[in-house]
């Protein structure tokens, strides 16, 4: 027991350590929405892929960050979270949801997938969670996979793989 949380402990400072030292960016927008308040003068500090601080310039300015970005004239969404995503459909007014799954390849649901991914981290989403493939098997892993190697943007995801239906509930 002793030897577990002597190794949990030397893991979690080792971490803590990488963490600090790791490059850190101070992102300073116009304004700030932090999802209830538009705030002037405030920013953010990323680490690696992570917010590790919010709050008004002054305060953020006092911690040595790396490199500093003024986002000038522009409004910063951080770290909003998509809840219930499908990334490999789309609309239902475009396509049905059968023609979807029936009659596209999945190569090509892959490829709107993957564009869906990017629109959703630029519209400031930073996680997202996808609940099922939609016939698609497991190229919602694939596309998580894709993502966190930065092969294509997009937002950290949680994905689900096939979906599981209760029969007769996609009855209309």
């Amino acid at each position: 027991m002793r030897f577990l949380l002597l190794a949990f402990l030397l893991q979690t400072s080792l971490f803590m350590a990488a963490q600090s030292a790791a490059p850190s960016t101070l992102l300073l927008p116009d304004y700030l929405f932090d999802g209830e308040e538009m705030h002037q003068g405030w920013g953010i500090i990323v680490q690696n892929d992570t917010i590790v601080a919010v709050g008004p310039k002054q305060s953020l300015q006092r911690r040595k960050a790396t490199e500093t970005v003024s986002l000038t004239g522009m409004t910063l969404l951080p770290g909003l979270i998509e809840g219930h995503s499908h990334l490999l459909l789309h609309p239902y007014n475009e396509t049905s949801w059968n023609d979807q799954v029936l009659k596209e390849s999945k190569a090509e649901r892959v490829i709107r997938a993957a564009v869906h991914a990017k629109k959703t981290l630029e519209a400031g989403f930073t996680t997202a969670r996808d609940l099922g493939s939609e016939g698609a098997g497991y190229a919602d892993v694939g596309i998580k996979i894709s993502i966190e190697k930065g092969i294509i943007p997009g937002p950290r995801l949680q994905v689900a793989g096939p979906a599981i239906v209760a029969t007769g509930s996609y009855n209309g």
